[in-house]
């Protein structure tokens, strides 16, 4: 395999033309207040803070959705090999992923009918 087509396999990922993204953690939320589902990345290299106690990693990481305008806070504890041990959120709720397509899903169909 050259090396040109290696490392077109390690951008597009798996079978399912999935791009990696090794230093990135998603956090799927949907807002308490008006229910718009948000999709928030954090790099692993930059966003955690080391306690340095215990040996884990705290991410704290704001968020406003794109209809209310309301803050989301979210604190999560992650161990030394970055799972989620300890999550919290404030003004929102975690989702998961499947869910969040599934709120999202309407207004992509949505975006896609051109008006007359």
């Amino acid at each position: 395999m050259s090396f040109f087509k290696k490392l077109v396999k390690s951008v597009r990922g798996s079978a399912e033309k999935v791009a990696r993204d090794p230093h990135g953690i998603y956090l799927h939320v949907r807002c308490t207040r008006c229910g718009a589902p948000l999709r928030v990345r954090a790099d692993r290299r930059h966003d955690l803070q080391r306690d340095y106690d215990t040996g884990t990693y705290i991410l704290h990481k704001e968020m406003m959705d794109g209809v209310c305008f309301s803050l989301i806070h979210a604190t999560l504890r992650l161990d030394a090999r970055h799972h989620i041990v300890d999550r919290e959120i404030t003004g929102g709720e975690f989702i998961t992923a499947d869910v969040y397509q599934a709120l999202i899903a309407p207004a992509e169909i949505n975006e896609a009918k051109v008006p007359e």
